[in-house]
C-alpha cells in the first residue's frame, strides 16, 4: 500500500513537472511569436512608408517631367481662400443676396500688332503706257483712285565685307621747301579691335545670338558657312573676350558702383561648367551669380559674376561695401553676410515645397491633406500683396504689419505642430518653414521689401536657357566675358533698350572717346539716341502669382 501511495505520488509530481515545463514553453513560443509578429508589423510598417514615399517621388517625378511647372492657383480656388464664414453660413436660409461678379485682372505687358514706328516703302503698280486703252472701245484710260494693302517684309541679316580707304595728303610746297613733307590722314574711326576684321556690328550680332536668343557660337559658325563666310567659332570667341575686356568692362565697373549704392538687392546663383580651369576635372561645378536690383529703383541693374565655387566667401567680396537689404533664397551661404546685410527669405520657396507636397499625393487626397493648409496660407499673403501692389511703401508696411504678419505667425505655429517624416515631402517643407523662419519674417520689416526673390529668378533665367544650348564655358576668361556681356544685355533690356543696338552703339563710340566719357554711355543715362529704345515696357512687375 505504501509503495503504490508513493509510486501515485511519484507520477504525479512528475505529470506537474511536465504540465510546467509544456506552459513554459508556450509561454515561450508565445513570446516568441509576439516578437515576431511586431518585428513584421514594423516591416510592414516601414515597407509602406517606403513605399509611399517611392509614390510620392513617383508623382513629383512624372509631375516635373510632363506637368505644368507654375504654382499658380486657379481663381475660383483663390476667392475661396478668405470665405470661412460664407462656407459655413446656412445657404437655405431666405434673404437678400447683392449680386457679386469676378472680373480676373487684366493680363499685363500684352503687346499688340503695333508697326507705325517701322520704316515704310512705297511700291506703285501701273499698267505700262501701251496698255493704259480701254479693252472694249479703245480709248485711253485715266487713274481713277488707288487700292492699298500692307505686308511686312522681313530681311534677313547678311555678311557684307567693308572696306575702309583712308586717304593721306601731303603738301608739294613742303615737300619741295621744307626737310619733312607735311602729310594729313582723312580722320577715320578707331576699330574695335585693332588689327582684326571685327566690327561693332558684327560683334554685337554674335553676342545677341548667344546672349540673348541662346544660339551657340557653333550653330552661328554653321549659319555664317552657308551665307558663305568661313568664320569660325574660335574667332568669335576671341573677339567677344576681347570687346568685353576692352569696352564692356568698365561700364559693368560702373555699373556696380551704382549698385552698391542701392538699399535693396536681390542676389542668386545657378551652375556652370567651365571645362578648362587650373587644378580642377572638367565636370566639377562652377557657379554663376546673380546681383540686382529692386523693384523701386531709377537705375535697375543686373550683374553676373563667374566664381568657381559656391563659397559664401564670393558674395561677402562682392558685397563687401554694401549695407541694406539682401532678398535670396534658401542657402545658407548668404546668411554670412549678417548683421551688415539684413536677408529676407522668399516666400515662393516655402509656397513651392508646399505645393510639391501636394503634388506628391493622389488628386483626390489633396484637397483634405495637410499641406493644403500651409499652401493655403501662403496663398493668402501673395494674394493680399497683390492687392497691396499699387501702394505707397508706408501704407504696405503698415497693412503687412495689422494683417499678413499675423498670418505668417500663424503657419509658423501650425508648422511646429506638424508631424510629418523628415524625408517626405511635407516634411521637407515643414522644416523649410521653421529653419528659414528668422529670414522670411525679415519681408515684414520694410515696406519696399518683396514677398519673393521672383525678380533674381527672371533676370538669372536668360543664363539658364542659355546653358542649356551652349552647355558649358571653355576656359574661366570666356566665363567671366560671359558674364560680363550677360550684365550689359541683361540691364540694357531693364532699361528699355535694344540689346543689338545698344551693343553696336557701345562698340562704335567708346573706343574713339575718353575713360572719363563712360558714364554717357551707361544704360540708363539720358544723352542715349531714341533709336536704342525698345517697345518693350522697362519695369516689368513681380509675377508672385498664386
Amino acid at each position: 500500500m505504501e509503495i503504490a501511495e508513493k509510486s501515485a505520488i511519484h507520477w504525479q509530481e512528475k505529470y506537474m513537472e511536465l504540465e510546467a515545463s509544456s506552459a513554459r514553453k508556450i509561454a515561450e513560443l508565445e513570446a516568441s511569436f509576439s516578437s515576431l509578429a511586431k518585428e513584421l508589423e514594423s516591416r510592414i510598417a516601414a515597407l509602406e512608408a517606403l513605399n509611399k514615399y517611392y509614390e510620392e517621388q513617383f508623382r513629383l517625378a512624372k509631375h516635373r517631367q510632363y506637368g505644368a511647372s507654375s504654382e499658380k492657383t486657379p481663381h475660383t480656388e483663390q476667392l475661396g481662400l478668405f470665405d470661412e464664414v460664407e462656407n459655413t453660413a446656412d445657404l437655405k436660409k431666405a434673404e437678400e443676396l447683392e449680386k457679386v461678379t469676378y472680373n480676373p485682372p487684366k493680363k499685363r505687358n500684352q503687346l499688340k500688332d503695333d508697326l507705325t514706328d517701322a520704316p515704310l516703302e512705297t511700291v506703285e503698280h501701273k499698267l505700262p503706257a501701251q496698255e493704259q486703252i480701254c479693252p472694249v472701245c479703245g480709248s485711253p484710260l485715266r487713274s481713277m483712285n488707288q487700292e492699298e494693302c500692307c505686308d511686312i517684309e522681313i530681311i534677313p541679316a547678311r555678311v557684307i565685307m567693308k572696306r575702309h580707304l583712308r586717304e593721306v595728303y601731303a603738301c608739294r610746297n613742303c615737300e619741295k621747301t621744307k626737310e619733312q613733307a607735311t602729310i594729313v590722314r582723312a580722320p577715320m574711326p578707331e576699330p574695335v579691335i585693332k588689327g582684326s576684321l571685327a566690327s561693332p556690328s558684327a560683334i554685337a550680332h554674335i553676342a545677341t545670338q548667344k546672349y540673348v536668343l541662346a544660339v551657340p557660337l557653333y550653330r552661328q559658325e554653321q549659319e555664317f558657312l552657308r551665307q558663305g563666310l568661313s568664320l569660325s567659332r574660335q574667332t568669335m570667341s576671341n573677339w567677344l573676350i576681347r570687346a568685353s575686356q576692352d569696352w564692356l568692362e568698365p561700364i559693368y565697373d560702373k555699373m556696380k558702383l551704382q549698385l552698391l549704392k542701392e538699399e535693396i538687392l536681390h542676389a542668386d546663383e545657378s551652375r556652370l561648367q567651365v571645362l578648362q580651369e587650373p587644378g580642377r576635372k572638367a565636370n566639377t561645378e562652377s557657379y554663376m551669380w546673380l546681383y540686382r536690383t529692386g523693384k523701386d529703383t531709377e537705375t535697375p541693374i543686373a550683374l553676373f559674376e563667374y566664381q568657381p565655387t559656391r563659397s559664401s566667401g564670393h558674395p561677402k567680396r562682392f558685397l563687401e561695401n554694401y549695407t541694406g537689404y539682401l532678398h535670396t533664397d534658401g542657402y545658407a551661404g548668404y546668411h554670412s553676410l549678417e548683421p551688415k546685410v539684413t536677408v529676407v527669405g522668399c516666400w515662393a520657396h516655402l509656397r513651392r515645397r508646399f505645393d510639391e507636397a501636394l503634388k506628391a499625393l493622389p488628386e483626390s487626397d489633396r484637397p483634405i491633406a495637410v499641406a493644403q493648409y500651409g499652401f493655403n496660407l501662403c496663398n493668402e499673403l501673395f494674394l493680399l500683396e497683390r492687392e497691396w501692389a499699387d501702394l505707397p511703401a508706408e501704407k504696405r508696411y503698415e497693412k503687412r504689419l495689422s494683417v499678413a504678419k499675423p498670418k505668417a505667425e500663424t503657419l509658423f505655429t501650425w508648422a511646429s505642430s506638424v508631424n510629418a517624416l523628415p524625408k517626405s515631402p511635407l516634411g521637407k517643407a515643414v522644416h523649410y518653414a521653421l529653419e528659414q523662419r528668422r529670414w522670411l519674417m525679415n519681408v515684414f520689416l520694410d515696406g519696399r521689401l518683396e514677398i519673393s526673390n521672383n525678380r533674381a529668378e527672371r533676370s538669372i533665367k536668360p543664363f539658364v536657357i542659355g546653358r542649356k544650348n551652349w552647355l558649358f564655358n571653355n576656359t574661366p576668361k570666356g566665363a567671366k566675358s560671359s558674364s560680363v556681356i550677360y550684365s550689359i544685355i541683361e540691364t540694357a533690356k531693364e532699361n528699355g533698350l535694344k540689346p543689338l543696338e545698344y551693343l553696336d552703339y557701345v562698340l562704335t563710340m567708346l573706343p574713339n572717346e575718353t575713360t572719363s566719357a563712360i558714364d554717357r554711355y551707361l544704360p540708363w543715362a539720358d544723352g542715349l539716341p531714341e533709336h536704342l529704345k525698345s517697345k518693350l515696357p522697362k519695369d516689368r512687375d513681380s509675377d508672385d502669382k498664386c
